[in-house]
């Protein structure tokens, strides 16, 4: 198996970074930090705090994997979202590490023993 080199942005995605990112990706024209939050609480039925979502979000964008502009719409300002290239890349990076994690693990092969 080849070595791979890390990212310039030296980590992997976080699960809750992941989660946001994939839902600035669903929601696309629509990524405003209220929606990117109604997003992630749709697919994951967990209920999630907008304080985190404003962390992440800021996190993202200071790692240059998500681009942010603010947008008057209906004399509301929104701040919308948006993945840079870099983000899109390291999703595609994180889903890749995720599927080499997974791959042959049977989890119901796996004996569970009570210590």
């Amino acid at each position: 198996m080849s070595k791979r080199q890390p990212r310039d942005s030296d980590s992997p995605l976080g699960s809750f970074e992941e989660h946001v990112m994939l839902a600035i990706a669903r929601v696309r024209k629509e990524a405003y930090a209220v929606n990117v939050r109604r997003e992630i609480e749709a697919r994951t039925d967990r209920e999630i705090a907008m304080g985190a979502v404003y962390a992440t979000l800021d996190r993202l964008e200071a790692k240059e994997l998500v681009a942010s502009w603010r947008e008057s719409v209906d004399q509301l300002s929104r701040r919308m979202f948006a993945l840079t290239t870099e983000g899109i890349a390291a999703l595609a990076e994180t889903r890749n590490m995720r599927d080499r994690l997974w791959h042959g693990l049977d989890l119901r092969k796996i004996a569970t023993r009570v210590v």
